[in-house]
């Protein structure tokens, strides 16, 4: 396959300061882009709003889009949604209600506005986390939620997905993750559901990977001269526990070695491979079932949504070019019959967002070099993967 390829920006940038539809899609035009990912955070969200107002959003996007060219590919969640734990919440009304009232909803919009929908709407708390079989347990239960929700978008004719992140408690934070959700979710709806690859999610599993024994007893005995090592990462609390009392002399280097590495092979889910942490390899296994990915500049410490400006670039590991080849070798791949067919069109969605106190003027000065340095290789809207010259 040969996706097609846009260029879109997410209208997040524009909350709380360009709000109406005529506003932002004024703004966006100005900025040399056509396509557009709209953000439950810029006034379109099903709970926030109500359904009458969304009714008259709707009509409004389509008159401010045909007024000044441009297309709604995608609705997205936003920052509401991810401030809980939502589709995976302990208590299964709470789940019931973000499916039914958030989710199928948004779909709905997707739908009137002939676009696709994407988004994150869970964590997994504490307690799941510490427990394998409780952990597995609710990640089955997410699998059939958003099964539920994959066969709706498909009634729908929505093209539907979620966001990869970067920390244990929001799965799919590893590429294994992500494979497998998209599979099991494919098999138990018959519905394609796909991931929005986000550039700057590849950051967090860095601090996450797996330890070996020499890392144990090296930290514990750094530990008890005074220079522990920092952002160590052992898994359960349990497993840090141990370690406290090994640096306290409670019990000996030996015991606690033996006893952290026996917990970490009862807990697979908390440890990601160097792999997870790799922009190109995210996007050379995954980058073929991402019918959004959210493109940001970022430092590969952080997820802080830099423009694409010459100084951001400079301090940045993003390179438009290397992440294209990524993605066509990703479409290279084999098709394999257990997931979902690879994306017919990509659209590389820019995602920047500004800070309360932050100048809209230098945001839009920076947005607008970043349409510009990704324009020398994607030129035009709607061309095909193939066509792209590196």
């Amino acid at each position: 396959m040969d996706p097609i390829i846009y260029l879109g920006i997410d209208n997040c940038f524009a909350s709380k300061r360009w709000v109406r539809p005529a506003e932002w899609a004024r703004v966006i035009r100005d900025l040399g882009l056509k396509h557009v990912e709209a953000s439950a955070d810029t006034e379109c969200d099903p709970l926030y709003m109500g359904g009458a107002f969304i009714a008259d959003w709707i009509e409004d996007t389509r008159d401010a889009c045909a007024k000044f060219g441009l297309k709604v590919n995608n609705v997205y969640s936003g920052h509401g949604t991810y401030a809980t734990c939502g589709l995976s919440h302990y208590d299964p009304r709470v789940t019931k209600r973000f499916l039914d009232q958030w989710m199928k909803a948004q779909v709905d919009t997707a739908a009137a506005l002939d676009a696709g929908f994407g988004f994150f709407a869970h964590g997994f708390e504490e307690l799941l986390l510490q427990d394998d079989a409780l952990y597995c347990a609710k990640l089955n239960e997410l699998y059939d939620t958003l099964a539920d929700l994959a066969a709706y978008a498909k009634a729908r004719g929505v093209e539907a997905g979620i966001e990869q992140m970067y920390s244990p408690h929001q799965p799919p934070w590893r590429i294994a993750d992500a494979e497998e959700l998209m599979r099991e979710v494919y098999r138990r709806s018959g519905a394609p559901f796909y991931i929005t690859a986000d550039l700057g999610h590849m950051n967090g599993q860095q601090y996450f990977l797996k330890p070996d024994a020499a890392l144990v007893e090296r930290a514990i005995l750094s530990a008890r001269e005074g220079d522990p090592i920092r952002r160590l990462w052992l898994g359960t609390e349990a497993a840090h526990a141990t370690y406290k009392r090994a640096v306290a002399g409670e019990i000996s280097v030996a015991a606690a070695v033996r006893s952290v590495m026996a917990d970490v092979e009862t807990h697979p889910h908390l440890f990601a491979v160097p792999e997870d942490a790799s922009n190109d390899a995210w996007v050379r296994r995954c980058g073929c079932y991402s019918p959004i990915i959210h493109l940001q500049q970022t430092d590969g410490k952080s997820s802080p949504h830099w423009t694409f400006t010459p100084e951001n670039n400079k301090n940045g590991i993003v390179r438009p070019d290397e992440f294209l080849r990524a993605l066509k070798a990703s479409y290279a791949q084999p098709d394999d019959p257990a997931m979902p067919p690879k994306c017919g069109a990509i659209t590389l969605t820019f995602e920047p967002f500004i800070a309360t106190a932050g100048n809209t003027y230098d945001l839009l000065d920076g947005i607008a070099e970043g349409v510009r340095c990704w324009r020398r290789w994607v030129p035009r809207d709607g061309m095909r993967l193939s066509e792209i010259e590196l």
